[in-house]
């Protein structure tokens, strides 16, 4: 199983939308690194669901339940999206901050390259998300 992080402004879509929505197609993602990473996304694999913008905070873990296919959201070019379905919340949000400032988590992508949007995770730093997250799965 490999480990993600997706980014989404809380105003834009939230954790409780795609809570409430019972899952979602992660379309939308334009940028040619993100798209390795969609098309890298197995069904089954972890995905925490993290609030940038104000928030910057992971709050959520999520699955992949579809692995990627045409984004139909593009007008034009190869892009490509992956279905995701909410898992649980975090019972404790990661704040940027946080990931920064961990020995484990400050060479994350996410602390690294702020701006985008779809991320792996080693195991290593799944595993401490959770630890401070207060998390078990």
């Amino acid at each position: 199983m490999n480990c993600w992080i997706v980014k989404s402004e809380p105003e834009t879509y939230s954790w409780a939308a795609f809570v409430k929505e019972g899952g979602t197609g992660w379309t939308g993602v334009r940028n040619f690194a993100a798209r390795l990473h969609l098309r890298a996304m197995k069904a089954g694999d972890a995905v925490f669901f993290y609030h940038s913008g104000g928030e910057k905070s992971a709050v959520g873990l999520a699955r992949v339940k579809r692995e990627f296919y045409p984004d139909p959201t593009a007008k034009e070019g190869d892009w490509s999206c992956v279905d995701l379905a909410p898992e649980k919340p975090l019972a404790k949000p990661v704040t940027l901050a946080q990931i920064k400032g961990d020995i484990i988590l400050k060479d994350m992508i996410l602390a690294r390259q702020s701006r985008l949007s779809v991320s792996p995770v080693t195991k290593g730093q799944f595993e401490r998300l959770l630890q401070l997250a207060e998390t078990k799965i």
